[in-house]
Order: structure tokens, then sequence, then C-alpha cells
């Protein structure tokens, strides 16, 4: 397997309750040749006394003024990584220990430009619950029916791709960017083992769930430009598939 730097990208905004194991999870990797890109997206609490914590060269860490969304912010990260792999993870979630080290050499043995892993879901606690399997592999049909990629587990190849941006949007960005890519590149492969940790939290999860769906329908309409029609029916096509995927993929590990 090749040395190959890897800019790790993290957007930040007010997340000090998890922000800390976050990076560490990060710094604890077994793949030592990454760069961890904060973006601080104008957090308010103390997220960034956390960050400053951490004494660490491979750390970089910028602050934006105003905030603009996770998109926004990773792609910020994105705009400044130095690395030949970018790979995301939020400011709540973990990765275990062998994440970097596994994907990559999956990546290289299997000449995929773009790749993502199974994941588990846990509680603000910590606490893993449920894993959630991912597909072998994902085409860009495939992926206009459900965004099958965790956003957490993701890693892409600019050598191959050149560098990628999300959209402005504040929901769905990430969604918007493996389509992006995938126009690129025939398919995106899963490697069907969990390395990383989704986190839940009480106030996401209480979100009501008819605004859930507004923002899956905007998405095809507003971030991917199709008119309502268009719109209607791809949305109407992820219902099925999502409710599917959530049936079968999502497995409780008690």
């Amino acid at each position: 397997m090749t040395n190959d730097l890897v800019s790790v990208i993290m957007p930040v905004f007010n997340a000090q309750k998890f922000v800390s194991e976050a990076i560490k999870s990060v710094l604890d990797q077994s793949y030592e040749r990454f760069e961890l890109i904060i973006v601080d997206d104008a957090s308010t609490d103390g997220s960034l006394t956390r960050i400053r914590k951490f004494n660490d060269k491979r750390i970089r860490y910028v602050g934006l003024e105003e905030n603009g969304g996770a998109g926004k912010a990773r792609n910020e990260g994105i705009r400044l990584a130095k690395g030949r792999y970018i790979a995301f993870i939020d400011a709540d979630d973990l990765w275990l220990e062998e994440k970097l080290s596994e994907q990559i050499r999956f990546m290289q043995r299997e000449n995929t430009s773009l790749s993502y892993t199974d994941y588990y879901l846990m509680n603000e606690e910590s606490k893993f619950s449920h894993r959630v399997f991912s597909p072998a592999w994902v085409d860009r049909s495939k992926m206009m029916q459900n965004n099958y990629i965790g956003c957490l587990t993701a890693i892409y190849d600019t050598r191959e791709l050149g560098k990628v941006y999300m959209p402005d949007s504040r929901k769905r960005q990430d969604w918007a960017l493996w389509l992006a890519i995938l126009e690129k590149t025939d398919r995106a492969r899963g490697l069907q083992i969990p390395l990383a940790a989704y986190r839940r939290r009480e106030n996401s999860l209480s979100r009501n769930k008819l605004s859930l769906m507004g923002d899956n329908y905007r998405f095809f309409k507003e971030v991917l430009g199709h008119n309502a029609l268009v719109s209607g029916f791809y949305f109407i096509r992820f219902l099925g598939a999502y409710s599917w995927y959530k049936i079968t993929s999502v497995k409780s590990i008690d």
C-alpha cells in the first residue's frame, strides 16, 4: 500500500460536547500520513476551546466568520486540502482505529476512486446500538434512488477525479457530491465492514418527519434542478428505496 496523504475534513458547529472525542478518533488512526482540517462554522459555544487543547502538527484549523452550513465548511476544507485522498468526519461522529488503513488499502486494491464503508449508530453517550450495512457498489442510477453513502465513511481520490465540491445547500449536500463524482466514474465501491460510528443526537431525532421528507423533495427540485413533476417522481421512488433500505440494512447489535 502506498503512503499517500489523506486530507480529513471536519466541519464544526457548536459541538463542544463531542468534538474532542471526534478529533481523538482521527489522531488515533493506525494510518499516520494524514492532515486533519478542522473548519469551525462560526460556533458560539466552547468548541474552539476544546479544539485548541490539541497540539498535533497534523491538525490545521480555520474559522469562518459567518455560519454557512456543513456544505460550505466542507468546501473550505476541500479547498485547503493537500492530500491525494479526501475523507469526511463530522464533529460528533467517530472513526475506528483502522478506518483509513483498511479503506485506503481497499481503494488501491479495487482501483476505485470513491469508496465508503458500513458504520455503527450510537447514542449521545457513545454506545453503539445498530450497524448500517452498505451495498457492495453503487452507480449514479442507484444513487438517484437513495443516498447509500454515509458521509462519515466516504473517501475520494483527487488524483483520479480532481477536487469535487458540494453545493451550498444546507441539506443533502453530501448526496449531491456523490452524484457529481459518479458522473466522473462508473461506480463507487463499498468496504462492507463497519469502520465509523454516526451519533444520533436527541435534537436531531426529534425533528418533524414531514420536514425531513420536505428536505428530500427539495433536494431533487432545488439542488438537482428538476421540475416539479420529475422531482415528484424521484421523491416517490426515494420513499420506497429509503424504506426498504432502513428495513433490510439497519440491524441492532444488542
